[in-house]
């Protein structure tokens, strides 16, 4: 049986206040649930209607996952997991490639960002503390199982990024060629926030500006697609490095 205190106590969880008080946050959504089980995340609970094929924790009917849920059409299942931050290592950005996000607001370009660290395999994501919250539902359901598997660090970035001796790239309008980019092991991507790029303490860390030839007469791109095309870069410079040897 799942008190009503209950019901709300998950409801409540949707707003970072309380996420932090609790230590606790939601994922709801089969999708999503189903991609980070199989990823190998522990949720603490999992409440379910009959809907849902997987295990769960507590039972709930359509009426009372309606007013647990945090969408205005619910899902079959939510699940509840367990605040969990990593510290970062000093001198971890000295090693392989890590992809930093300087003041990304949007919580849907976080989880997206999370995912490419995924796709192109890089070590770590640090985020900067005015980043959208890394426990956000929009985060982790953008990031898909990709969640589960990023080494995910929020930090003060001048300190770590001033601390930090490989190249640390920059994504500006004014900035080099991506396309000319060398092949570098150990590297530093920062991705600026969706209004105002780089912040200044950040962009003084910067050790090389990079850009995206722009060829149409848009005024920008979306920050998770320019980091994708700056991440393929690098690694693509990789490839050829090794292949040339």
């Amino acid at each position: 049986m799942v008190t009503k205190a209950e019901l709300q106590r998950l409801r409540a969880l949707r707003e970072k206040k309380h996420r932090e008080t609790a230590g606790l946050f939601v994922v709801e959504g089969e999708k999503v649930v189903a991609e980070l089980l199989a990823a190998g995340f522990s949720f603490a609970e999992v409440y379910a209607t009959p809907a849902w094929a997987g295990a769960r924790t507590h039972a709930l009917t359509a009426d009372e996952m309606a007013r647990a849920s945090h969408f205005p059409t619910p899902s079959s299942v939510l699940a509840v997991g367990q605040i969990s931050r990593r510290p970062l290592a000093p001198g971890a950005l000295d090693r392989g490639l890590t992809l930093v996000l300087d003041g990304v607001q949007d919580a849907g370009n976080v989880g997206t960002l999370l995912r490419l660290a995924d796709w192109f395999a890089f070590d770590r994501v640090v985020l900067s503390p005015d980043c959208a919250d890394l426990f956000h539902q929009k985060v982790i359901n953008a990031s898909m199982g990709s969640f589960a598997r990023v080494q995910a660090h929020t930090a003060d970035l001048a300190g770590v990024l001033g601390s930090t001796s490989v190249p640390i790239l920059g994504c500006d309008l004014a900035g080099d060629d991506v396309h000319t980019l060398p092949s570098l092991p150990d590297a530093v991507v920062v991705i600026g926030s969706e209004g105002r790029g780089l912040s200044p303490a950040v962009a003084a860390r910067v050790t090389r500006r990079v850009t995206i030839p722009r060829l149409g007469g848009a005024e920008s791109l979306n920050a998770a697609l320019a980091a994708a095309i700056v991440c393929d870069n690098l690694r693509r410079a990789q490839g050829l490095s090794a292949r040339n040897r």
